[in-house]
């Protein structure tokens, strides 16, 4: 492909913000020897957009007088292999190449993806690839090339081979900064507009940098803001529902005018004459559709829309409805967990301080739950992830007695090189990646070896880790929650302890939890929360939220039950136990309400339509069945008229 033309023709987007790597090109191409410049940076930070300014800046003049004359070629390899069967063929088309580029003595080759050159073309046993058939005429000067590749793979392919490393001169592309990918993209906002027919603001512009770089990790500045452009303005247009009249109408015109063009080569000037009147009326219609039409602006809403659709994280400006959950969410929460005021608070305040962006940027919000068995720590992550994220699906639980072993600390990051599993990821960096908008929940973190509190201390530090195959994970957008049973012994068996109060308690869980964790991790944590035992009280309501969600479940298929105050105390009775919290009741209501449930049900004594009344009498749970088939029949007939 000849770039010089593509530049004449106006194909190629012009380049802004890369003045020093093109000087550096051009001045290495101006060489004697050795003349030829590699490209080296990341995926998107612009190698090939370099190679395409350098075309247009020979089309316009703006290159020293020993390059004026140049002409810039883009060489697909792909295409010189292609069809090649026999050995020969393609060392036959590589050396036309050089003879050709040799002869007109003005060529320079762009080779996209220039590691490619080694192995390129080589027969099973042959030496002969691309490589070695380049290196003699790249070491003479007959022939110039520009290459482009990522460092990683320059490093595996090029540097290994010292001869041909040697005639080439590395040229680093650095990702641009926040401020240059703004410029650049204002440079280019004009061709995205003209292709979406959109307009997009200078605050559009600075926000879809801003966001991505912000939200979007595994890539680089400018490509990912320039996609995020180009995807929302391809949103806005498909909003747009009268392009598609317009374009039609335009086709046709296209049309009508070849045909008055044939009509006028041949002399027929009355169908001429008639297409004309065609071609004007046609032209009227697209007038008023674009004026109909207009422009529309891209907002920032539209850019976070995108965003939002990459990530999974929800960066659209807080709606009114979002501000008012954020505000209630202590509300919210107390209404699925009883009791616990002081923790609830506690997490309420830091995600509102996260949500609203007033929280030093780039770190989770991190909180240790100390508490007995059963008092609802890890219900409040669950609960949590439900409320903010709008399912327990957000919530990645790891159980730290998994990883009490020093060797099993590399399963959260992912084994080194080398080893069994290395190309299969983290479990801990592979769930945040793909979820960055979640809670994290370590459970019971005092089992985890010591190697896993470092790991986590540069999480809550730097809000980021990176696992072994070199990504970076971001962790700024988790809630990290980890639960402990620390001290608990203290306050089960203190004598007196009730009448101390939830300061007293504070106080000693706090004194037991210094002598567990080191002082640079409690530093680095926000809030360390303590639970306190629940009362009967507070297990008087649980079970009241446990026997709702029976309620539901029998509701679900199509039946209804009904506990009464008997049935209740015999629950209660059953399943209170002040040391163990709210899980022996939880273990009550499956023995004594759902298993007798499944069996009524398996039997077929209870069915569609089925009134069950609960009750305990004579130390047992007793269920009364009224049946209601005739209602049910009659309602389902209706539904089907």
């Amino acid at each position: 492909t000849n770039l010089n033309k593509k530049g004449i023709a106006g194909e190629i987007d012009c380049v802004i913000g890369r003045e020093k790597e093109i000087e550096r090109v051009v001045q290495i191409l101006n060489r004697r020897t050795k003349n030829n410049p590699v490209l080296l940076g990341e995926p998107g930070v612009g190698k090939t957009a370099i190679a395409e300014g350098l075309a247009l800046r020979i089309v316009e003049g703006k290159v020293p007088a020993k390059l004026l004359d140049k002409e810039i070629y883009l060489l697909d390899l792909a295409g010189i292999v292609a069809g090649t069967q026999f050995r020969g063929q393609f060392e036959a088309r590589m050396k036309a190449i050089i003879e050709e580029a040799k002869a007109q003595k003005n060529v320079i080759l762009v080779i996209d993806e220039v590691h490619n050159i080694v192995g390129a073309g080589e027969a099973e046993g042959g030496a002969m690839n691309a490589a070695n058939i380049l290196k003699p005429a790249l070491a003479r000067g007959d022939v110039q090339i520009i290459g482009a590749t990522t460092l990683e793979d320059y490093r595996k392919h090029i540097e290994k081979d010292s001869a041909l490393e040697r005639r080439f001169q590395p040229v680093l592309v650095k990702e641009p900064t926040v401020e240059e990918s703004i410029e650049i993209l204002m440079g280019l906002r004009q061709y995205y507009e003209d292709f979406h027919q959109v307009r997009y603001s200078d605050e559009v512009i600075e926000n879809a940098v801003k966001m991505s770089s912000r939200y979007i990790h595994d890539r680089f500045l400018p490509d990912k803001a320039i996609d995020v452009i180009d995807e929302a303005g391809s949103r806005v247009n498909l909003k747009n529902l009268g392009t598609a009249e317009l374009q039609k109408s335009k086709d046709q015109l296209k049309k009508v005018q070849d045909l008055k063009e044939k009509a006028a080569i041949i002399d027929d000037y009355q169908k001429a004459a008639d297409y004309k009147v065609e071609e004007c009326r046609l032209q009227e219609i697209i007038m008023d559709l674009e004026k109909e039409l207009g422009t529309l602006d891209v907002t920032i809403d539209d850019i976070a829309y995108v965003v939002e659709n990459w990530t999974g994280i929800p960066v659209q400006r807080i709606s009114e409805t979002e501000a008012s959950k954020l505000l209630q969410i202590e509300e919210r929460l107390h209404k699925k967990l009883v009791g616990q005021e002081k923790a609830v608070s506690s997490l309420a305040r830091a995600i509102r301080r996260t949500r609203s962006d007033f929280s030093k940027k780039k770190r989770p919000a991190s909180f240790v739950f100390v508490g007995p068995t059963g008092v609802g720590k890890t219900e409040l992550a669950k609960v949590l992830a439900s409320e903010l994220f709008g399912s327990e699906e957000h919530m990645i639980r790891l159980d730290m007695s998994e990883y009490m072993e020093k060797h099993t600390v590399s399963k959260l990051i992912g084994a080194p090189p080398g080893y069994i599993g290395f190309d299969q990821g983290g479990q801990l960096t592979d769930k945040v990646r793909r979820k960055p908008y979640s809670v994290l929940l370590l459970d019971e973190i005092e089992k985890a070896h010591p190697d896993v509190f470092n790991m986590l201390l540069q999480i809550m530090e730097d809000g980021r880790l990176t696992d072994s195959t070199g990504r970076t994970v971001g962790f700024e957008n988790t809630i990290l929650i980890m639960t402990s049973n620390a001290g608990t012994g203290l306050r089960t068996n203190g004598i007196g302890f009730n009448k101390d109060g939830y300061e007293a308690l504070e106080k000693k869980v706090n004194n037991a939890v210094r002598e567990i964790f080191r002082p640079e991790f409690l530093n680095r944590v926000d809030e360390v929360v303590v639970f306190e035992q629940l009362s009967r009280e507070q297990l008087t309501q649980i079970l009241e939220i446990m026997l709702e969600q029976v309620s539901q479940d029998v509701k679900d298929k199509e039946m209804s039950i009904v506990f009464d105050d008997k049935a209740k105390e015999f629950l209660m009775d059953k399943g209170f136990d002040e040391k163990f919290g709210a899980r022996p009741l939880r273990k009550t209501v499956q023995r004594h309400i759902e298993d007798e449930l499944s069996e009524l049900f398996l039997s077929g004594r209870i069915r569609e339509g089925s009134n069950i009344r609960v009750s305990a009498e004579d130390g047992k749970i007793v269920m009364v069945v009224v049946d209601l088939p005739v209602l049910k029949h009659a309602e389902k007939v209706q539904k089907l008229q």
